[in-house]
Order: structure tokens, then C-alpha cells, then sequence
């Protein structure tokens, strides 16, 4: 039925999962800087952090897509041509990863930040009064609730950071999509190889609902049971 282009499929299903995952630890720690940044007292912090999330919420990720490409292309290549430097040629998976990082940080920044938010005011001012380090509070007390208050909305995030994968086709990186328009051009079926990338989408996001649902309800047993 795949006119033998299911092995070039599945390995595009490889680096398409590669780029989703090096993309969402990017993103992670961009949407904690990205949250602290905008609970913080310090007003410069806060300047940057909501302009990076009104940026990122306001043009479209294939924008964003095409413009970190070719403009850190052309950035790179001054640099390098200040210092003597031959032309750079940015590969596809760096700036694809890079971007999409970038763009779902600003989304985690808003879900961490919401979560963080969510934690009683006392709890944090208890581990103050016990003398706990402010590294101390956030990693005794901050962080396991915000992983549970946040999970539900992280798994939508990881959902939509999985279909935006799609969007490094355009710069040329040869994931999934790319070998499926591929096959599509070849056999002149593109109904059957854009379907089948569809399939294995599903796929992707099939097996992440039911690992992360797992974890979010593993996570809710301990807050369950203190509630009886």
C-alpha cells in the first residue's frame, strides 16, 4: 500500500520525535525563566517576560519559523564574517529545534506561571519562616505542586509541540512530513502518504495522553487521599 516508503516514513517518525523532544526541554526551561521572571519583584524582568509571550501569542509559528531560520542565518554569517570566518550554513534540525523551543516556552511560561500562582501564599511563607533557602522552597515546595497543578495544561502543550513539528518541513529538515510530500510526488499518491503521516501523528499523541495522563493521576494520589 506505501509503495515500500514505510521504512523512510518510520525514520522520519524517529527525527520528527527527536525534534519534538529537544524542542520541549528547551521550551522547559525557558518557560520557568519565562514564570519567575514574570512572579519576580524585579520590573525589567517582568518587561521582558510579557514581551516574550506577547511576541511568541501574537505571530504565527510558521513566521516565527521562517524568521528565526533566515534571519539567525544572516545573523550568524555577520558574526562570522566579522571574524574572519567562512559562510555558516545553520542546519535545519538546530534552527527547527531552537524555534520551536523558543515558541512553547513562552506557552509553558504562562502554564508554569499559573501553577506557581495556584500554590497557598503561606505554604511558601512557612518554608521562609523555617529558614529555608529561597533554592530550598522552591524545590521542597514549589516545584512538586506546580508539576501537579501544571501537568493538565503541559500535556496540551505537548500535544500542539508534537503537530507543530509539521513546521520544520518548510526549512528543509527531512522529517515525516517532508519524506511524506516526498513519497507523495513520487507515486502520485498523495491522499495515501499524507493519511499515513496522519496515522502515525496519532500515534505520537495517542501513547503521550496515556503516559501523561498516567503520571498526572499518580501525582494527584497523595492530594486525593490527604482531601479524605
Amino acid at each position: 500500500m506505501l509503495e515500500g516508503y514505510l521504512p523512510s516514513l518510520l525514520q522520519g517518525l524517529r527525527l520528527t520525535v527527536g525534534v519534538a523532544l529537544l524542542s520541549l526541554a528547551i521550551a522547559v526551561l525557558l518557560g520557568l525563566l519565562g514564570a519567575l521572571a514574570k512572579l519576580s519583584a524585579n520590573r525589567f524582568a517582568r518587561g521582558v517576560a510579557g514581551i516574550y509571550t506577547s511576541v511568541v501569542r501574537g505571530v504565527p509559528d510558521l513566521v516565527l519559523m521562517l524568521l528565526v531560520f533566515f534571519g539567525g542565518q544572516i545573523a550568524v554569517n555577520a558574526i562570522a564574517a566579522r571574524f574572519g570566518f567562512d559562510y555558516v550554513d545553520i542546519d535545519p534540525f538546530i534552527a527547527g529545534v531552537a524555534t520551536l523551543g523558543f515558541i512553547f516556552g513562552a506557552y509553558l511560561t504562562e502554564t508554569f506561571r499559573g501553577a506557581i500562582m495556584a500554590i497557598a501564599p503561606g505554604q511558601l511563607e512557612a518554608g521562609r519562616a523555617f529558614g529555608l533557602s529561597p533554592w530550598q522552597v522552591f524545590s521542597r515546595i514549589t516545584a512538586p505542586q506546580m508539576v501537579r497543578l501544571a501537568l493538565p495544561s503541559f500535556t496540551n502543550n505537548w500535544l500542539v509541540l508534537v503537530k507543530s513539528t509539521a513546521l520544520v518541513s518548510v526549512i528543509g529538515l527531512n522529517d515525516m512530513m517532508q519524506r511524506a510530500g516526498q513519497a507523495a510526488g513520487a507515486t502520485r499518491q498523495p491522499f495515501t502518504f499524507y493519511l499515513a503521516a496522519g496515522v502515525l501523528y496519532l500515534g505520537i499523541t495517542a501513547v503521550s495522553v496515556l503516559l501523561l495522563r498516567t503520571l498526572e493521576a499518580r501525582s494527584a494520589l497523595g492530594v486525593q487521599q490527604a482531601a479524605h
